[in-house]
Parts: C-alpha cells; sequence; structure tokens
C-alpha cells in the first residue's frame, strides 16, 4: 500500500494515519507532528478509489457501506500495518489510529475485529451504521472522538452509536463536539491534551 513512514524516536507510539475520503498520505502529516513531534508516523493512502478520490472501502452511497469491502479491506490494512511493523521495527501494541472520516471508519472496523488488539484511537468525523454480530472485550482500549453537532453525513444519534459501539465493549472513551464534519483546531487541541493525559 502507498504510504510513508517517519520514524522520529526509536521505540516511540506509532501514529496510523487515515485520511478522509479524497485524501491522501500526506494530509494529516501536520496533524501528527502537533499531536507529538516525537512519536513515529506510519501514514497509509486508501487503495479504493470513488470516482477518482482515495477512500479505504467501498460503499454504495452516503453512509451505506459495502460491508463485504470494508471488512476485507480492513484486514488487508491490519494485515499491511504487522508487515510495516516487521519492516520497520515497531510493535503493533504502540499503534495510535489517527483518522479522519473515512479514515475513522476504517479505523472502527479494525478495532472491533476480534483478531485484533489496537488498544488506542483518535477518531475525527466517525460514522459506523454497521451491524456487529459480537461482543468484543475493549477494556484497557482507550478512545478519543471528536464529532459535528451539525455534521451533514454523520447525524447526532449515529455518532452516540459510535460512542456506545466502544463504551458497551468497555472501552475508556472521551469526546469532544465540534459543528460539522471537520477537524478545526480546537478539536486537535483537545486530542492533543487527551494524548498528554
Amino acid at each position: 500500500m502507498k504510504h510513508i513512514y517517519n520514524e522520529n524516536k526509536k521505540g516511540a507510539p506509532v501514529f496510523v494515519l487515515l485520511h478522509g475520503t479524497g485524501g491522501t498520505e500526506h494530509d494529516l502529516l501536520p496533524l501528527a507532528g502537533m499531536l507529538n513531534p516525537e512519536y513515529n508516523v506510519l501514514s497509509v493512502r486508501g487503495n479504493v478509489s470513488e470516482n477518482g478520490m482515495n477512500r479505504y472501502f467501498k460503499r454504495h452511497g452516503e453512509g451505506q457501506y459495502d460491508v463485504e469491502d470494508l471488512n476485507f479491506r480492513g484486514k488487508e490494512l491490519h494485515d499491511f500495518i504487522v508487515e510495516s511493523s516487521e519492516d520497520y521495527g515497531f510493535d503493533v501494541r504502540d499503534v495510535i489510529f489517527v483518522g479522519f472520516s473515512n479514515g475513522s471508519n476504517i479505523a472502527i472496523n479494525m478495532m472491533l475485529r476480534e483478531d485484533t488488539d489496537y488498544r488506542k484511537a483518535i477518531l475525527f468525523a466517525p460514522l459506523y451504521p454497521v451491524t456487529i454480530d459480537h461482543d468484543k472485550d475493549l477494556s484497557g482500549a482507550e478512545v478519543f472522538l471528536s464529532m459535528g453537532r451539525n455534521d451533514p453525513m454523520a447525524p447526532e444519534e449515529e455518532s452516540k452509536r459510535v460512542i456506545e459501539l466502544f463504551e458497551s465493549r468497555g472501552a475508556d472513551v472521551t469526546t469532544t463536539w465540534v459543528n460539522g464534519h471537520s477537524l478545526p483546531q480546537e478539536a486537535a487541541m483537545k486530542a492533543k491534551e487527551w494524548l498528554e493525559g
């Protein structure tokens, strides 16, 4: 998969950066530097194209996921992260997902998979309208969620569903609310404070 790996400090946690629809592996690099310039960075470009825009998985329409493709791509991305950990010499347990929109959604898929053990994520503008038929134990996991009160793509009840997906499985969830489907400076600063806390 097309990606960037920046090692900033050997043994430090690794931000896995996951962009929004139409983005690239360069989009979230400034955010990673602001969150913690010493953390290492694996930034991955989505390898699905929707009308020429990069995404991590297919969909049938706004908020209508191709669940089969979502699960296939989630496994593919997880396998790529494991491979990268061997290539670049980091521990998968040190991964912190940092996602926006479509990137947040594939991160949720990877955290909820029964065969993975990701424990930390910073997710902006997530949406996950998918039925999950298992209750994976996420106690010990920590998740920061930034959601929009007036997000045209993710209604407030869908945002609350994302919170519930994590809380019902025992994860420690911190939320902040912004206005729309965005990643404003104040949400990034709250994420930084959460990370330092």
